[in-house]
């Protein structure tokens, strides 16, 4: 006698991204997996006196979508803090400041997040003399949109103990005045001297707090993550487990820092579940455009001194790197200026050389290029001819096209640019760098098909027209491209029989609307292991 389903969905146009049934109208969920796919006369037999029938209405209902890159505990304590993301001005950046200073006690810590200098009147950056004034009782740590550079003020300095003399940490740098006075400018490594003095949550408050980012991520239509913060996540993260509040799918990236304790205790990609597993090793290479860090192999432009900084030098790299390979990791490595992205390559030659040595197949290591944002013309192939996955942020094209013409100028045309590797077959799964840019994964699929703006800026046919991709392409890179990534490509991804059963119901099929309008899309559900947790039908 057959099972039957405990839900059974009719009338939806669903878009499964099955070449066996790329269309279909009706689908069939039984103990959070899916168990039929085809017309609302196939699920006939799986309907029984218990089963759930909901009728869609005729909307399109898609795979559940995954955010590649994504730091789940900062974008929850941005979701708590200050929010000063992309505030037009200096001034109001401060006033936002000074509000929420206003309400807490003197003495206890202001922090925010989101502010960008290059859309403030000048273009320059502010300092701890901005806030002195209306802040001088709290100290105040604000990262900037990049997260790459921190905004402090002279409270925060003197808690650090940052004076003159403190020299400038490896891969990092203290911003001074005329006088080589601190400013109140940390950039990369440097915003940990201040970072260390804020006091932390308890595991359960951050727990607490992240029900709300999930609750948002939920309405975003994202039933799974790849996060990039640090253990106090992962704490969380199965408080919510133990909770039985766990509503996301985790893969969880292990940083640097904590790298020896990873392989003392013998961890390896996929260790875990369908709920959390482990992901890479993650390194960076070099900084972020934002500050004019990103390491490039010709200067910025108007700025013939600076090459942006190299984190981790290619030697280090190298060794990292191979010692993680060996030991069952895969690496995630952070590269954006395309000097970055080719040391990066070069190390990833010699790492996929050693592992053809042993054996191993590339499928076994499913080594990423984080953000991968600007690539030099003679490396446009490289990433095809290794096998590496390039995990990159569509939305970050869009936001930062002005600024990576002003720096960056021509070459340009090759930044933000997944129709390079598409083209050649690589995977490409995409994802927001959330709080950097919004999770909403709807408005990276835009931009990633417009190359435009909300507003529509640059123009009808987007900034550099030929790296617009298609729809179907966009829906795979937050999709099946993570899902690859994550080693999930049996479990989710697609809406097919034996897939885990997450989904998202849209309010119109996306095909059939010009490209610019599909920001006005809707989630009105999104189904994790065959449970409704936002919205329904």
């Amino acid at each position: 006698m057959a099972l039957h389903a405990d839900v059974v969905i009719t009338n939806a146009k669903l878009i499964t991204l099955d070449p066996q049934c790329p269309r279909a109208t009706a689908i069939a969920v039984r103990d959070g997996r899916i168990v039929g796919v085809g017309s609302d006369a196939d699920m006939t037999p799986l309907v029984g006196h218990s089963t759930v029938q909901q009728n869609a209405g005729g909307k399109a209902i898609v795979p559940g979508f995954s955010d590649a890159h994504i730091h789940w505990e900062l974008t929850t304590r941005w979701l708590h803090s200050v929010d000063l993301f992309e505030v037009p001005s200096l001034e109001e950046a401060v006033q936002r400041v000074a509000a929420f200073a206003g309400g807490l006690p003197a003495g206890q810590w202001v922090v925010g997040t989101g502010w960008f200098q290059d859309i403030w009147a000048g273009r320059a950056f502010p300092v701890a003399h901005d806030l002195d004034a209306v802040v001088p009782h709290h100290p105040v740590y604000l990262t900037g949109k990049s997260v790459h550079v921190a905004w402090v003020n002279s409270h925060a300095l003197a808690l650090a103990g940052i004076t003159a003399e403190t020299p400038d940490p490896p891969s990092g740098q203290i911003g001074r005045d005329a006088s080589g006075q601190p400013n109140g400018l940390l950039f990369e490594s440097a915003m940990k001297l201040v970072a260390e003095h804020i006091p932390g949550q308890s595991p359960d408050q951050l727990a607490d707090q992240m029900l709300r980012t999930q609750a948002e991520a939920h309405r975003f239509g994202l039933t799974s993550i790849h996060d990039f913060d640090d253990p106090s996540c992962l704490r969380a993260l199965q408080i919510l487990r133990e909770r039985g509040q766990l509503g996301l799918r985790v893969v969880k990236q292990i940083n640097r820092r904590w790298f020896e304790a990873a392989l003392e205790l013998g961890l390896r990609w996929n260790l875990g579940d369908d709920w959390i597993r482990i992901g890479g090793f993650k390194m960076f290479a070099d900084g972020a455009l934002g500050p004019r860090t990103a390491a490039m192999i010709e200067p910025y432009l108007g700025e013939p001194e600076n090459y942006g900084i190299v984190v981790t030098p290619k030697d280090e790299m190298l060794y990292w790197a191979n010692r993680a390979s060996e030991a069952g990791l895969p690496l995630t490595i952070h590269a954006i200026g395309d000097r970055a992205v080719r040391d990066v390559l070069d190390v990833l030659t010699s790492v996929r050389a050693e592992e053809k040595r042993r054996g191993e197949l590339p499928s076994a290591r499913r080594h990423r290029i984080e953000h991968v944002q600007v690539i030099h013309p003679d490396d446009r192939h490289r990433l095809a001819e290794l096998n590496i996955i390039a995990s990159m942020q569509p939305i970050h094209g869009t936001q930062d096209m002005q600024m990576a013409d002003s720096y960056w100028g021509n070459r340009s045309q090759l930044a933000y640019n997944p129709r390079i590797q598409l083209d050649q077959g690589v995977v490409v799964a995409f994802g927001s760098d959330a709080p950097v840019e919004t999770f909403d994964p709807l408005k990276g699929i835009h931009a990633a098909v417009t190359r435009q703006r909300a507003d529509g800026s640059p123009g009808p046919d987007g900034w550099y027209p030929p790296a617009r991709i298609g729809l179907t392409e966009a829906l795979v890179g937050y999709t099946q491209g993570p899902a690859y990534a994550a080693g999930l490509e049996s479990r989710i991804g697609k809406l097919a029989p034996g897939y885990l059963a997450d989904l998202v119901v849209l309010d119109r099929d996306p095909y059939l609307m010009p490209a610019p309008e599909l920001l006005d899309l809707r989630v009105e559900g999104t189904m994790v292991a065959g449970h409704w947790a936002f919205g329904g039908l």
